[in-house]
């Protein structure tokens, strides 16, 4: 489909009848990529370089910074004002109590008066045993002597039992003393359990407690990068690096065309309304013709009873003859007002559910197809894998569709029902790219092996013929995953500008 045509021109062999259209200058969906993903390795390469910054322009030791930066919630202009304004408090609250160390070396820190004074045993300040001052430790005090043991267990305990904000704010062990513990002091005296374990604390300060950086956690389980995001951009569609798809904003899954505000309203909904349709939503249904319970094991809601009844799961309609009006709610007569309003969410409820699993089968067919799929029907069928790439493309579109389409429904719910001709438009354009994306999801997943099996099957398609059958289905395949695209980026784009344009006119 050309980039100029109407939102809903989304097959040329369909009957002329007259539809609403949408008056809109054609514009490019995907937005350009206003977020940076952040690994392990820039989070630290970011924390080192405000650090030395802060450090360079205050002539202060990165003890000393670090210590700033946390206090001020690392916007480094803000701690820079605030020591120029008045350093003396400042040092006093960060537990800077006495002048900085250029040398930047608190480990075995010995007071001045006794630096020269090789020999001279302290008492720990723990433990109480005498040790030589070479194997003891201060703070930034440089008063109160503690032997590396105990300085040890010391870290540890802050650092395992006392969270994130007392192992990054560790004071002298003394009670009496709340001069600050510094980096340097933990790196050198700490094992690599808990040094490594400050860190972690450390950089997820840098990116929680951030107040100069818009930086946000990925919230896939298991995932350790962040996003740091561009101030003034509307679009907070993130891509991370291990593939999961978030909104920046309120960290749900990509919910295009939906906003943030929506999405809260419909998990509250959700929750409020679970007894309701628990009891009304199944794994199975029964057939409409032989009334046997059939589970849905595929993407698409094109069902095949045994009996061979062919219907949609959504509607339980014959196949083919909804698509118009699946997706439209029609209420039933001489029904109360309280049965109306759980029927009406019910109906999108199930479909906003439906596309959800729908969404997540497809997106497990897709790896399957990526690990082992691509290269078994390559060496099955003697073809090269970048004849196959299309395969892939179109499980990503299909993936990518489901998604819009399982937020389609929220959209729907939400959309005011005395608008009733703005309702129905949105049905019309709705019910279109359902139809449309099921025949690409059918065309996918069912008729990809009609084409594509193993030789054993007798598919050879070193003959020639068989081969011009494949380039057909390959060119067909590429043809419905292209407009399906552009169909579903237009559909996006107007429900985004909240069908502003509608206006009823007669399709020539």
């Amino acid at each position: 489909m050309d980039s100029d045509d109407e939102v809903y021109d989304m097959y040329d062999d369909e009957e002329e009848e007259e539809v609403p259209t949408i008056d809109e200058e054609p514009r490019v969906f995907h937005k350009q990529k206003c977020y940076k993903i952040l690994n392990d390795t820039n989070i630290r390469q970011l924390v080192n370089e405000d650090i030395s910054k802060t450090s360079m322009i205050l002539s202060v030791s990165r003890d000393v910074s670090l210590a700033l930066l946390r206090c001020h919630g690392w916007d480094i202009d803000r701690a820079n004002e605030e020591w120029l304004v008045n350093e003396h408090e400042v040092r006093k609250s960060i537990g800077m109590l006495c002048d900085d160390n250029a040398d930047n070396n608190n480990y075995v820190s010995i007071p001045k008066k006794k630096k020269k004074m090789n020999n001279v045993r302290v008492n720990c300040g723990i433990c109480f045993d005498e040790y030589c001052i070479d194997d003891v430790g201060f703070a930034s005090c440089d008063k109160h002597p503690f032997c590396k043991v105990c300085w040890d267990g010391y870290i540890s305990m802050s650092a395992n039992d006392g969270g994130p904000n007392k192992c990054l704010s560790l004071r002298c062990p003394d009670p009496s003393c709340e001069a600050m513990v510094g980096e340097s002091l933990i790196v050198k005296l700490a094992n690599e359990k808990d040094r490594l374990k400050y860190y972690d604390y450390l950089f997820r300060s840098y990116v929680e407690e951030n107040k100069s950086k818009k930086i946000k956690w990925c919230p896939s389980p298991g995932c350790e990068c962040a996003a740091e995001f561009e101030f003034g951009s509307e679009n907070y569609d993130v891509i991370c690096d291990c593939s999961n798809g978030f909104c920046w904003s309120c960290l749900e899954e990509i919910h295009r065309p939906i906003d943030c505000d929506m999405i809260g309203k419909w998990k509250d909904i959700n929750h409020e309304e679970f007894a309701n349709t628990n009891w009304i939503l199944s794994f199975t249904k029964k057939c409409p013709k032989c009334e046997k319970s059939i589970e849905k094991n595929m993407g698409c809601m094109h069902m095949t009873c045994r009996c061979g009844y062919q219907f949609c799961w959504l509607c339980l309609a014959k196949w083919g003859a909804c698509f118009s009006r699946c997706n439209r709610y029609e209420e039933k007569q001489e029904v109360t007002q309280a049965k109306k309003d759980i029927q009406r969410y019910t109906h999108y409820y199930e479909r906003w559910l439906s596309n959800g699993k729908s969404k997540e089968k497809a997106l497990y067919d897709m790896k399957k197809m990526k690990d082992e799929g691509l290269k078994k029907l390559s060496d099955d069928n003697k073809i090269n894998e970048n004849e196959l790439r299309f395969v892939i493309e179109a499980w990503e579109q299909i993936v990518e569709c489901r998604k819009v389409l399982k937020w389609t429904y929220v959209y729907g719910f939400y959309l005011p029902q005395d608008e009733v001709a703005k309702a129905r438009f949105f049905e019309y354009l709705q019910g279109e790219a359902e139809a449309g994306l099921e025949r690409l999801h059918h065309c996918t997943e069912k008729e990809l092996m009609d084409h594509l099996g193993s030789s054993t099957n007798g598919f050879d398609y070193t003959e020639k013929g068989s081969y011009k059958n494949f380039v057909d289905f390959r060119t067909k395949v590429i043809g419905l995953t292209k407009v399906t695209g552009n169909y579903f980026d237009k559909l996006v784009m107007a429900l985004e500008n909240g069908l502003k344009d509608v206006n009823i006119s007669s399709r020539r």
